[in-house]
């Protein structure tokens, strides 16, 4: 694809499809996506996504706010450090289309961050047995990566790409046959690392934050539960500082909302 040429919907679809089943070269994502970066996506564009999203993709709507997260497997030469583990990423996209606030060009520090915290959270966790990951040691892994889309920003969009991530790796299948290094198989996941956000917002921390309160807020904090409510990752964002006594309060809360969001997640 030229960088400047538009693509009608269906063309944009099928280029999406293949960028989520990973069927494209690196050259060819780098191609595609800057391309789209620095021209901005047309309508026609937007729409094809959005439907390869939907075919392809976890979706999760938190009030008016609504990602997609999808898993992209690789086969690549494990870090000479750990030859006998796979690996994980996990990246985050903050367009236009989310909301009026983020702009076209490259990954911004927001959405820099968002993918970071997220993938923080699922990285300590351990849910993922990076040694499951290994075909070759020293010679082949297979690489993970967790690639976030987010379409409208409506207030705590990182509760809502941690539970679209986690979501996408219980239901990922890895793409052995297509690689030819064995049969498909679902990717083994052992734990649901849920992640639970709050906003300081006139003196007091609020849970599940939306757009306004987030505006006013002065404090951020995310918080990422094991399935035996341990801590696996602590993120604290913006200004300010709390006490060991909100701390408390707060991660109380957290773990009641994330015994309630990881029943959700066992549905799925």
């Amino acid at each position: 694809m030229s960088r400047a040429e538009n693509m009608n919907e269906q063309t944009m679809k099928q280029q999406a499809i293949e960028l989520l089943e990973g069927r494209m070269s690196h050259q060819q994502m780098t191609d595609l996506l800057s391309g789209l970066h620095e021209k901005g996506e047309t309508a026609d564009e937007l729409v094809g996504m959005v439907r390869a999203m939907r075919e392809k993709e976890a979706k999760v709507t938190w009030g008016d706010t609504v990602v997609y997260a999808g898993v992209k497997f690789e086969l690549r030469t494990p870090w000479p450090d750990r030859p006998t583990q796979g690996s994980l990423m996990c990246g985050a996209e903050l367009r236009p289309v989310a909301g009026r606030k983020y702009e076209p060009g490259p990954p911004s520090p927001e959405s820099i961050e968002l993918g970071r915290v997220v993938d923080r959270g699922i990285r300590e966790s351990g849910c993922i047995d990076m040694e499951s990951l290994c075909i070759v040691p020293g010679e082949k892994v297979w690489g993970v990566m967790i690639d976030i889309h987010v379409l409208s920003d409506q207030g705590n969009i990182f509760d809502a790409c941690g539970l679209a991530a986690i979501a996408a790796l219980r239901t990922a299948v890895v793409p052995a046959e297509r690689f030819d290094v064995g049969e498909d198989h679902r990717l083994q996941v052992n734990g649901t690392p849920i992640m639970a956000s709050f906003t300081r917002v006139g003196g007091r921390f609020v849970l599940d934050a939306s757009e306004e309160e987030e505006l006013g807020g002065d404090e951020r904090i995310h918080i990422t539960l094991g399935d035996e409510g341990h801590v696996h990752s602590l993120q604290k964002g913006l200004k300010g500082v709390f006490t060991p006594a909100e701390f408390a309060e707060i991660f109380d809360v957290a773990q009641q909302r994330c015994v309630e969001l990881r029943n959700l997640v066992s549905k799925v």
